[in-house]
């Protein structure tokens, strides 16, 4: 049982910016990665950005240089900061977070925040 809030989503102009902020609670768990995906209509799921560590950081290569991932381990959040935002980006922000119990790993996804890049 991993719950989470996701916030930040919302319409901004080509070039513009946002920040997506993912928070994970679940008792039992340990949070041992996050990360934020994304789907647009009529595609497949796929990465964004996943933090692991600090040193430890898969991005997409069509948001390196624009996107950065962050990671607040004691507050099991994850944040997004979005840059130089295109009309391809618009899709539907998905956080996640891979979890740890009793020696297992278990994945859980969020519902999912709108991010839509329009003029």
């Amino acid at each position: 049982q991993v719950q989470f809030v996701e916030s930040g989503g919302g319409l901004v102009q080509p070039g513009g910016s946002l920040r997506l902020s993912c928070a994970a609670s679940g008792s039992g768990f340990s949070i041992d990665s996050m990360g934020w995906y994304r789907q647009a209509p009529g595609k497949q799921r796929e990465l964004v950005a996943h933090i692991i560590s600090s040193s430890r950081i898969n991005y997409a290569d069509s948001v390196k240089g624009r996107f950065t991932i962050s990671r607040d381990n004691a507050k099991n959040t994850v944040i997004l900061q979005m840059t130089t935002l295109k009309p391809e980006d618009t899709a539907v922000y998905i956080c996640k977070a891979v979890a740890l119990r009793m020696g297992l790993v278990y994945e859980f996804w969020g519902q999912g925040t709108q991010v839509t890049v329009s003029s």
